[in-house]
Parts: structure tokens; sequence; C-alpha cells
């Protein structure tokens, strides 16, 4: 089992086939979907023929995956996901960064703790030059951990969703982060900005 990297609390693995009951578990609860597409669990089959492929493919210019399996370090408990993509398989430069996690991780910081430390791979280890990352505008918890992480808003945008959902008239943000102000922040006594709109 390949890992990617490890914190004080998690370890991110490579997936596999071996985690379809994971995932299908996960994107059955009505709450951590209820912001990917109004609360409707993902079937067994949609698992199998598209979530499990696009979490195992390889992006050339990694030499590695963009999706990986979060667990908890110390037991083991599968928690969810994170993902660091780039948006073109051939270049490494600008990554969209994503995690969906199981509500038992909620609230504990393990969504913060995983993003900061696959943005920190990405800007050392990947060749990473800009992070960027979307959400629906209402989705507070999501927002609040990009924030957390460093990443500034960026932009309000609407999508042609295929489907409305509670929420979706207010539209989608846009977050980033760029390698010159994550190298900032980590500078002693520096601290996040307040998010700036363009």
């Amino acid at each position: 089992m390949y890992i990617l990297l490890e914190t004080d609390r998690l370890v991110l693995r490579a997936f596999t086939e071996a985690d379809t009951d994971h995932l299908l578990a996960l994107d059955s609860d009505p709450e951590v979907m209820r912001f990917i597409n109004g609360g409707r669990p993902t079937s067994r089959e949609a698992i199998l023929t598209k979530t499990l492929p696009r979490l195992l493919h390889d992006h050339p210019c990694f030499g590695t995956r963009g999706f990986w399996a979060a667990e908890e370090r110390t037991t083991g408990a599968f928690l969810g996901w994170f993902g660091l993509r780039p948006l073109d398989d051939h270049d490494p430069r600008v990554v969209e960064l994503g995690y969906r996690l199981n509500r038992s991780a909620w609230g504990a910081g393990h969504a913060t703790e995983g993003v900061r430390a696959l943005i920190h791979k990405g800007f050392t280890d990947l060749g990473v030059e800009r992070v960027t990352a979307n959400t629906m505008a209402v989705n507070t918890r999501s927002r609040r951990v990009m924030e957390k992480a460093g990443l500034s808003f960026v932009r309000n945008f609407t999508e042609d969703w295929p489907e409305v959902i509670e929420g979706s008239e207010h539209g989608d943000v846009e977050y980033e982060l760029t390698r010159a102000e994550w190298e900032r922040l980590r500078r002693p006594g520096a601290t996040v900005s307040p998010s700036r709109a363009r």
C-alpha cells in the first residue's frame, strides 16, 4: 500500500478497489452529499464505474495519483479522502484541491490538517505553483477549511449544473493559494490575510 504522507493524526494512502464499501458508505450519507448532489446516495455501480476509476487515475505530471484515502493514524479507520488533482494531466503547476470526510471526522480539524499537509506536499515535492478550490457559496464549513489552510477568496461564479439543489441559487466560490503566498505565510510571524475579492 503506497502512503503519500502522514500527519500527527492522518495517513493519506493510495485507493484500491477494496475501498468500494468505504466509498459507498461515504457517498450514501445525505449530509456528506448535501453540497454535492443535494444529499442523494450514490449507487454501488456508480462507485465502481465512475468514482473508483477517477480515484485510481495516475497523473503523468505527478507520477502518482491525485486522490488519497484518509485514515486515522492510530486506528486505521477510513475517514474519507483528500484530492490534489492537476487540471492538466501533463502539467503540475495548477491543481484543484478537494476533500470529503465522514461525518464522524467533522469538527475535529481533520480536514484542515489533511489539506495543509497536501498543500505542503504539492509545493515542496510535486511542482505545484497554484492551488485552487471550489465549493457552493453556502458551504460555510468547506470555505472555513480553505481559509484556515491559507487559501484566499477569488470570486463568485455560477455554473450550469444539471440539477438544482438547495443553495445553488447563491452560486459557487473559488479560492486559491499561490506558491509565493504560501511561502510568505510560512515566514515567522506571518498571518493569514483576509479573503480578497477580485
